[in-house]
Formats: C-alpha cells, sequence, structure tokens
C-alpha cells in the first residue's frame, strides 16, 4: 500500500509541475495580457516580439540587444517603443521616464477604443 501511495503522490506532483510550467499570464504593467495578440502581417511576424518568451510585466530588461546582428528583433516590441522615444536631447538615457510615458498612453488608448492596446502597437 505504501507503495501505491508513494506512485499517486508522485503522479500528482508530476500534475503539479506541468501546471508550473505553463506559468502565469504575464501582463504588461499588470493589465494588459499578450496571449490574445496576433500580428496580422506575416512577414513582420519574426520582427515583432510580442509572443510567450518575450511577453514581460515591465518595458525595461535591461537587455543587450544591440551587440550582435538581428538580436533587436528578439526585444520586446513596447520596450523598442521605449528605447525609441529617449533618442532626443533632454529625454537621452531616461527609459522610467519613457516607460510610464507609455503606461499613461496605452492607458489612454484603451479607455478610447477598448481593445488591448498592446494589439494597437503591433498593429501599428
Amino acid at each position: 500500500e505504501g507503495v501505491e501511495e508513494e506512485g499517486l503522490l508522485g503522479a500528482e506532483e508530476e500534475d503539479d509541475y506541468v501546471a508550473a510550467e505553463a506559468g502565469p499570464d504575464i501582463k504588461l504593467f499588470g493589465k494588459w495580457s499578450f496571449n490574445e495578440i496576433e500580428i496580422r502581417d506575416i512577414s513582420l511576424e519574426d520582427y515583432i516580439a510580442c509572443k510567450t518568451d518575450h511577453a514581460v510585466y515591465l518595458p525595461h530588461t535591461s537587455g543587450r540587444y544591440q551587440m550582435k546582428r538581428f538580436r533587436k528583433a528578439s526585444c520586446p516590441i513596447v520596450e523598442r517603443l521605449a528605447c525609441c522615444l529617449m533618442k532626443k536631447g533632454r529625454n537621452s538615457g531616461k527609459k522610467m521616464m519613457a516607460v510610464r510615458i507609455i503606461q499613461h498612453t496605452l492607458e489612454i488608448i484603451h479607455l478610447l477604443t477598448d481593445q488591448n492596446p498592446i494589439q494597437i502597437v503591433v498593429d501599428a
């Protein structure tokens, strides 16, 4: 009987491990999910990183995406937008300010369109 109980416990632990492997639903800023995002242009699918591996809670990964050719394609799309906001003059290097601007902008987009703002960014 002890062996059968251990076998049952092992199966339950294995099921828990599989469920944990799927992981929690990652939401940008804790609000918008990456799950239902679809890239409508098939030619851009490799260059817009918004699927499971590239889903982030905040667009600030501190990754070095410029070190190799085409590695920036694996940078999350919202983080690429934040990096583009940091380019000119007094805004250069202020990533937290850019992230805050993006958060407010996505909130406004959500209120106006009542859609997932990540989808709007991907479509743009």
